[in-house]
Formats: C-alpha cells, sequence, structure tokens
C-alpha cells in the first residue's frame, strides 16, 4: 500500500497541564453551560480544516476516503460536518456514509449508515463553506472509533484537509465503495483526514449524561504531535478518557498555527483569531474552551517577542467567547529549553506571558501545564519522562499527565 498524502511535519508549540488555580476568577459572569445543546446535540469529534492539499488542482474524482475518527461522547443518533473551507471550487459529495469501525477500513456488520442532506443522496458545498448531514439513527459508542466515507464524483478543486490526523485512514481511486461494509475496496492508506470536520451525537443512553462538549484550542501538542499513531493518545483523548462520556471532547488544535500570524504554504492554518469562530464559536453545545495557543508566535520565525501582543490576543479570545456565554482556561505555556531555537529572549516572553495568564484574572481559571510537566531540576526544561524527544512535545507519558492535572469539577 503507498501513501495518499505524505504526513506534514509538525513545528509547534506549548501544550500543559490544567490545574485551575492561581487568577481562575470566581466573579466571572460566564452563565453555567450557556450554550445548551440545540436538539440535544452534542461535539463528540472535530478536527479544525487546516488547510488545501498541496497540488490537488482537480481534487480527488472518483475517490472514496474512509476516514478514522475516535469518538468522545456515546449517542442513539449521529450526524456529520463536511468541510469545504479551503477549497477554490463547489464540492459535489456523491455519497457519504458513517459507521462504526471493525478493524481497519472495515465496518461493523449492521452498522453502516447513508446519510442525506436535507433529504438528498448528495450535496453541494460552495468554496469555503461547510456542510451538515441530517441526522441518522446509530448507536455510537463513547471512546471508539467511525468510520466516516466519502465520495467524490468529480474534479473539485483543491481539498480541504487537517495534516496531522496521528492515525491511519484508507482510500481507494476507484469509484463508490462508500457503502460497502467490507473494507477490501479500500487499498491505500492515508496518515490526514480529509473533507471531514466533525460529528455530533443525541440521544445517549441512561449511563450517559453528555449535555455540552469542552474545546480545546491549540497547536501541535493539542493535536497530538509525538503521541502513538493510532493509539488516540492526544491530550484531550485523555481528557474524554477521564470524562467517561459526561462531556464531548473536541480539539481543535492545528500544528503550527499561531495566535496572530498565517504561516502560509505550511498546512498550520489560519492564526487562531481569524479561525477562532469557525472551530469554536460555531460548534453546538460548547460549555468550556481551553486555550493553549502562543509558543509557536514566540519560537517560530518571525518570532513574537513582545509579550504585549500575545496577552492582546488572548483577551480578544475570551471576550469572544464570553460574548456566546462560554467559560475560558487559560493554559500556561509548557517549557521548551533544548528545542532548536531556543535562546534566553524567548525564554523571557515565555515568562511573562506565563504570568499573565497565572495572574491576571482574564481568564476563568488557570490550566499550568508549564507546571505538570517541567522538570524540578531544571524547571526551564520538559521532565524527560513527558518529552516525546525534541524538547517541545510531549510524549503519550507527558500528554496523560496534561489530562491529569485537569480539575473536572471546574469544567
Amino acid at each position: 500500500m503507498r501513501r495518499f498524502v505524505a504526513l506534514s511535519a509538525a513545528v509547534l508549540a506549548g501544550f500543559a497541564l490544567l490545574t485551575t488555580s492561581g487568577s481562575a476568577n470566581p466573579e466571572s459572569a460566564v452563565p453555567d453551560l450557556a450554550q445548551q445543546a440545540v436538539g440535544g446535540w452534542v461535539g463528540t469529534w472535530a478536527a479544525a480544516p487546516a488547510a488545501a492539499v498541496p497540488n490537488t488542482p482537480d481534487g480527488y474524482p472518483g475517490y472514496s476516503i474512509r476516514n478514522v475518527v475516535h469518538t468522545s461522547a456515546g449517542g442513539a443518533r449521529a450526524r456529520v460536518h463536511l468541510s469545504n473551507a479551503f477549497g477554490a471550487a463547489p464540492l459535489t459529495f456523491g455519497h457519504v456514509t458513517v459507521a462504526v469501525q471493525a478493524t481497519g477500513p472495515d465496518a461493523v456488520p449492521g452498522t453502516l449508515r447513508s446519510l442525506a442532506f436535507g433529504g438528498a443522496t448528495g450535496v453541494v458545498v460552495p468554496a469555503g463553506a461547510e456542510a451538515l448531514s441530517d441526522p441518522v439513527d446509530l448507536r455510537v459508542p463513547a471512546d471508539s472509533n467511525l468510520l466516516v466515507t466519502t465520495y467524490v464524483p468529480a474534479k473539485s478543486g483543491p481539498v480541504t484537509y487537517h495534516p496531522l490526523a496521528t492515525q491511519m485512514s484508507y482510500f481507494t481511486r476507484n469509484g463508490d465503495f462508500a457503502a460497502s461494509e467490507s473494507g477490501a475496496p479500500y487499498t491505500e492508506q492515508t496518515s490526514v483526514w480529509h473533507y471531514v470536520s466533525g460529528v455530533d451525537v443525541q440521544g445517549g443512553s441512561p449511563a450517559s449524561n453528555a449535555k455540552a462538549s469542552i474545546v480545546a484550542l491549540g497547536d501541535s501538542i493539542t493535536d497530538g504531535y509525538g503521541s502513538t499513531a493510532g493509539a488516540n493518545h492526544r491530550w484531550p483523548d485523555y481528557l474524554a478518557d477521564r470524562l467517561h462520556d459526561r462531556y464531548g471532547v473536541l480539539n481543535a488544535g492545528i500544528s503550527a498555527n499561531r495566535l496572530l500570524l498565517d504561516v502560509p504554504g505550511s498546512g498550520a492554518g489560519q492564526n487562531a483569531l481569524s479561525r477562532f469562530d469557525r472551530d469554536v464559536l460555531s460548534v453546538g453545545a460548547v460549555r468550556t474552551l481551553i486555550v493553549l495557543e502562543g509558543i509557536n508566535d514566540i519560537q517560530q520565525d518571525p518570532h513574537q517577542t513582545d509579550p504585549a501582543a500575545i496577552t492582546s490576543a488572548y483577551r480578544q479570545l475570551v471576550a469572544q467567547a464570553h460574548a456566546r456565554g462560554i467559560r475560558v482556561l487559560g493554559g500556561t505555556l509548557t517549557p521548551f529549553k533544548g528545542w532548536r531555537v531556543y535562546d534566553d529572549t524567548l525564554e523571557a516572553t515565555r515568562q511573562v506571558v506565563n504570568a499573565f495568564i497565572r495572574t491576571s484574572g482574564v481568564f476563568d481559571g488557570v490550566v499550568d501545564f508549564d507546571a505538570a510537566v517541567r522538570d524540578p531540576a531544571d524547571p526551564l526544561r520538559m521532565l524527560p519522562a513527558y518529552d516525546s524527544g525534541d524538547h517541545l512535545h510531549p510524549g503519550d507519558a507527558g500528554y496523560e499527565r496534561m489530562a491529569a492535572a485537569v480539575r473536572l469539577d471546574r469544567l
């Protein structure tokens, strides 16, 4: 089997551990669970659209792409979000299905459902837009994998994708196999997610009480760079495990993403302020936002060494979230001593930014990721046991440590 699209190198940034202490804002006027799930729908999985796949002027006509996605909350019905955010022309989906994964590209028998869009079997999505499917009855287990399969019958222009899936998906170039329970037609693999940007669920079991979702906005540390592929060991995944179906957990991390600047041609997505409406505010039933962005602004070229520019962006994110009744937890930027561009000037900027997060009172709570993963013997470094090896990104143990530090009673 050959790979569909090469996994893009992720350069990114500083997410750490969540403790709501220090400058938590007890006087916040943000209502508790202001974003009620409309119709009982809660997000169970998301991936922020990041860019267009390079060198795809015609798109993938005739391809069936079977995306493997991992749920957080369970439900009795499902619906799917599809994105043409970075397309340059209208995109036609001829057939879209969802199923519970058995193994690889195989669906659990009896779980495959064809999706409709306003009652039609296909849908045309304008450039820059998104489509939401009609609901289907499907018992979606929490903490499980789904297969979301798209078939595009004709040339469509550049393909919207999420480069760092840390998950293997499958495809075929040979036509419409969206309705195949068998994975036999899917003879090629891809390490990215194409088109699909979200899955919602409705009507969980009596044991499930998921009425809202938690969104993690970040860069490659939220996206899971350095974690074991296919294991769902990103820190938001570990958080979902701890929540036991109480909330959906949505990952809005994009590798190499910055708060203030775009990085053209890198697959790093639009800056966090630009994408905030699409990736956070437009997501239904959001209760709490966890922000861990800014280390890329500091360590990437051009370096942002004015802390005020970063903290001003935080104020904007919080103000816009509060206007929608969403509480916001600020995550301190994790240590990066030993990373290839580290120097004293960049470190000083990180320290000032972290002091703001901890003490300003702008956020509704503080997530001290820095304190969670740093080395007590050298606090400017990540503890080796938590380090993926590059001194910027945690590995599995580091991501688990981050999730373990979340105060669940403060979400």
